[in-house]
């Protein structure tokens, strides 16, 4: 079954009904959208209710309405999606930007999410709200302005795919969702990313967490997700997967590799786990 569109207000998003089991709600990355998951609906279970948002800012969904908005301010209009789809309790999996945001709304939410999952986790550059962008962000909308949705895709959708040469079809899917990125929201959700801190609601997170990136993430690269991993409460604190043969783009490159570590339960261990998927 496909996707089907809905809108609430001023947030599209994208729904996989079911009567039963759980609730997997998937929040995209900078450079992504809501349709992008739709590849990986014939690999979850049939029983799984799964929606995916576009951001405020993507698609169909209106921008927020303030310039730089910071990760809880996603997280609020995330909480105010779920309560209108009354939904009380759901499994949370984000992608690169869309950590912060799980992130942000779980630590401040515990009780709403009964599993995390940061796959390709952003840091976020820590800078001041209404300080100066870091250079990193900054460059993001510079480019965006100078060369158009088209152009902008085309020069950066390559690196967020391993073996780009080799792995052409991906990189054109990449390619495609990232040629759907658009002015107010694409500016609103860099200036998020350059103030956004992980490693501070990581450590602030109460519920089972896992963390999962490609070996070859260029993007934010397995260090990154080393650091979250481990900034998470050793009572929290899941698995940690490392993908072989892929990059940033990890749901796109390893669709089964994370489809996995969506069906595997949280382990709370110890200290540092980590997990090779062959």
């Amino acid at each position: 079954m496909a996707f089907e569109k809905h809108v609430f207000g001023r947030i599209e998003y994208l729904e996989r009904p079911a009567a039963q089991g759980a609730v997997l709600v998937l929040l995209h990355g900078i450079g992504s959208n809501a349709a992008t998951f739709e590849p990986l609906l014939a690999r979850l279970p049939g029983s799984w209710r799964v929606i995916a948002w576009n951001a405020p800012g993507y698609s169909g969904s209106a921008p927020l309405d303030v310039e730089w908005p910071l990760a809880s301010d996603y997280a609020k209009a995330l909480r105010q999606l779920l309560d209108h789809l009354g939904l009380d309790r759901v499994f949370l999996a984000g992608h690169s930007l869309g950590c912060l945001i799980g992130a942000a709304f779980a630590a401040a939410h515990r009780e709403r999410v009964g599993r995390l999952l940061l796959s390709s986790p952003a840091l976020g550059h820590g800078v001041p709200r209404g300080c100066q962008l870091s250079a990193a962000a900054q460059a993001r909308i510079d480019d965006l302005d100078a060369y158009g949705p088209d152009g902008f895709a085309r020069r950066r959708a390559p690196r967020l795919v391993y073996a780009p040469q080799a792995n052409t079809a991906i990189v054109d899917q990449v390619r495609d969702g990232m040629a759907r990125v658009q002015s107010p929201g694409y500016g609103q959700a860099a200036r998020m990313l350059a103030a956004g801190r992980l490693l501070d609601d990581a450590a602030r997170l109460q519920v089972p967490t896992d963390v999962i990136v490609g070996a070859e993430d260029v993007v934010t690269p397995p260090e990154y997700a080393r650091r979250a991993h481990a900034a998470i409460k050793p009572a929290w604190r899941g698995s940690l997967t490392l993908v072989p043969a892929a990059g940033h783009a990890l749901y796109q490159q390893a669709p089964a590799a994370f489809v996995a570590a969506l069906e595997a339960p949280a382990e709370t261990v110890d200290g540092h786990f980590e997990r090779k998927r062959r």
